[in-house]
């Protein structure tokens, strides 16, 4: 089958050859003709800061392993072009709702490529159970009083479970004196991180023998960060128009039983699924509301979400 493969290439070679001969090309020509790449075209190591910093604490780049960790990082997210490139258009919507948490709370601004790389700014499950932007589990969100349900899940609500991660951020800040290794134990829980610093005898997070994940936690959230804010530097060629952009909304306070979240829907000029778009920590199609908890459930603003018609 092989043989048979290269006399199929050498005759369909040659057939351009003789093609070219005919038509007055060159030998250059030809070859360039039967070639899936243009000349231009070439794959190269992306270029990485000589300064790299994450949350003003420096990175070790002069150790061979820590740049070749951070190299890796860099040349996934530059040449996984559809997640990078979806991950920035993304990043618009989103940022302008995840900052002012961060700010409000004394969290570094950089934290904010942690959801990047968490869910790919999405409410991501994974295999684990973890959920949403900040991938809570229901231990966490149970410890910084996330409600979680069978009819509400908070760690789909974006702001709910920013609040969340600050607090979890804090926490281990309060602890490690960095938030380097407050971003690691995010990844490995701060009991994890704490035994691996015990057993190895050492509190540097770049110095730690770690899963492979969590070795690579903090180089992914540097890699975005610095792509993010110079993507015309990785190939990212992408104008404002490309942005998705902002939600504009309006609060309905809900503190009372609903019998059918569509009815209620409808009653607020949208549909179910818009309703679900905008309020994703809805988990079922009714709210039972036994204590009158007051929810604030979001509405697109009128005029700047345009519903599709219902089929006659």
């Amino acid at each position: 089958m092989v043989k048979n493969k290269l006399l199929y290439f050498a005759s369909g070679a040659a057939s351009v050859i003789v093609l070219a001969v005919i038509l007055n090309f060159t030998y250059e020509d030809a070859i360039k003709s039967i070639n899936p790449f243009p000349q231009s075209y070439k794959i190269v190591t992306p270029a990485i800061p000589k300064n790299l910093n994450f949350c003003g604490e420096s990175v070790p780049i002069y150790n061979i392993e820590v740049r070749e960790r951070i190299e890796r990082e860099f040349i996934v997210n530059t040449y996984w072009h559809s997640a990078t490139l979806l991950l920035l258009k993304n990043a618009n919507r989103w940022f302008p709702v995840i900052e002012p948490i961060l700010k409000r709370n004394g969290i570094p601004d950089d934290f904010k490529y942690m959801s990047m790389i968490e869910s790919n700014l999405t409410n991501a499950v994974s295999p684990a159970g973890a959920v949403g932007f900040w991938q809570l589990m229901k231990a966490s969100a149970d410890r910084y009083k996330l409600e979680v349900n069978d009819e509400i899940d908070e760690r789909y609500n974006v702001e709910k479970s920013t609040e969340a991660a600050c607090k979890y951020l804090k926490e281990s800040y309060e602890k490690y004196g960095n938030w380097t290794m407050s971003a690691g134990s995010y990844n490995m829980g701060i009991n994890g991180v704490s035994t691996q610093m015990e057993r190895q005898k050492s509190d540097n997070y770049y110095n730690l023998v770690m899963n492979e994940e969590t070795s690579r936690f903090v180089a992914r959230i540097i890699s975005m960060k610095y792509i993010h804010q110079n993507p015309e530097n990785y190939g990212f060629d992408i104008n404002e128009s490309d942005l998705y952009p902002q939600f504009k909304t309006k609060n309905v306070v809900v503190n009372y039983k609903v019998e059918h979240w569509a009815d209620f829907a409808k009653e607020n000029g949208i549909n179910y699924k818009t309703l679900k778009y905008f309020n994703p920590w809805l988990r079922d199609n009714f709210l039972t509301n036994k204590e009158n908890k007051t929810y604030e459930i979001k509405i697109p603003a009128q005029g700047t979400f345009k519903l599709i018609n219902e089929s006659k």
